[in-house]
């Protein structure tokens, strides 16, 4: 399909914020996820050659030219749509930490995707974002809480992604410890087993239904039994060690569940109440385990990426 509107976007500029997301919330591997109140803006100007300037969290690492994730992104969204991308200067403004399990690069395919989209006038629902982001991203859970907002069920179905919304308690937050050190997705799933047994897939597929129900029903008391995992976060323990004493110090503080975010390195302790104290008590648990780092208190953002003025 080729693109019509591409000349009437000359000095044309958009900015669209997109939110940080936790995947996983425990024993939804691969297919829940949760988008948060922490934001990365993109702003993308028509122009006559491609600039890209970076600032905020990885300004001293990520690309500068078309290898730039964001604008691999926007190219793949005019590709699909049968035109040339034009020449922009792309410049974001990231506060979205990278390699810490808070959908950085989920937040960069998004933010280009659906930056390209608005600057080309809208070609492609929703829905076809979500599958060429899945594409790019190679695993639906981020992607989806990124374009749609608070919680989200994204299941592949062979090539098509499926995704509905669930519902999450006003007044939920998402207590974060995010430790200085990285952990790379791929190292995170090479120490994943490649087959599991019966009792450990029914542990997670009860405990992920009683996740989202126990939300959809702001049933938070069973949300400590109902983040329990077996199929990722035992074996990641291989390389985070202090997970388990991060966990316990955020439950004993009065979190009402805690997982690691994604692949990790953040642990996210889910609280209705306490926050402050939890994330208190993890970074004195993580002190005296040896891990330096950060929190952060965030809300639930039930917006996903969305033009910004």
């Amino acid at each position: 399909m080729e693109n019509s509107g591409l000349q009437g976007l000359v000095n044309k500029r958009i900015t669209v914020e997109v939110p940080a997301t936790s995947a996983n919330l425990g024993p939804g591997f691969d297919c829940l996820g949760l988008a948060l109140d922490l934001h990365n803006v993109v702003s993308v100007e028509v122009g006559d050659e491609l600039r890209i300037d970076v600032a905020g969290e990885g300004a001293d690492r990520l690309s500068r030219n078309s290898k730039n994730l964001v604008y691999r992104a926007m190219s793949a969204l005019y590709e699909t749509i049968g035109s040339k991308p034009p020449a922009v200067h792309l410049s974001s403004h990231n506060r979205i930490p990278l390699a810490r399990g808070l959908g950085s690069s989920a937040a960069a395919v998004v933010g280009g995707l659906f930056a390209a989209n608005v600057l080309a006038g809208n070609p492609l629902s929703t829905s076809h974002l979500l599958q060429l982001a899945h594409k790019l991203e190679g695993h639906p859970d981020n992607v989806a809480a990124a374009l749609y907002g608070g919680l989200t069920v994204a299941v592949a179905d062979g090539d098509e992604v499926i995704c509905m919304k669930g519902v999450v308690p006003a007044g939920l937050k998402a207590a974060l410890f995010i430790p200085d050190f990285a952990m790379s997705t791929r190292e995170a799933r090479r120490v994943l087993p490649r087959h599991v047994s019966l009792s450990d897939a029914v542990h997670n597929i009860g405990r992920t239904a009683a996740l989202v129900t126990a939300l959809a029903t702001n049933q938070l008391e069973y949300l400590s039994f109902a983040t329990g995992d077996r199929l990722h976060q035992p074996y990641r323990q291989q390389i985070y060690p202090q997970m388990a004493g991060l966990f316990a110090a955020a439950m004993e503080a009065g979190a009402s569940g805690v997982f690691l975010s994604g692949a990790g390195s953040t642990i996210c302790a889910l609280c209705s109440r306490n926050e402050q104290s939890v994330i208190d008590a993890m970074s004195t648990a993580a002190t005296r385990l040896g891990v330096s780092g950060r929190s952060l208190i965030c809300n639930v953002s039930e917006g996903g990426v969305r033009v910004l003025g």
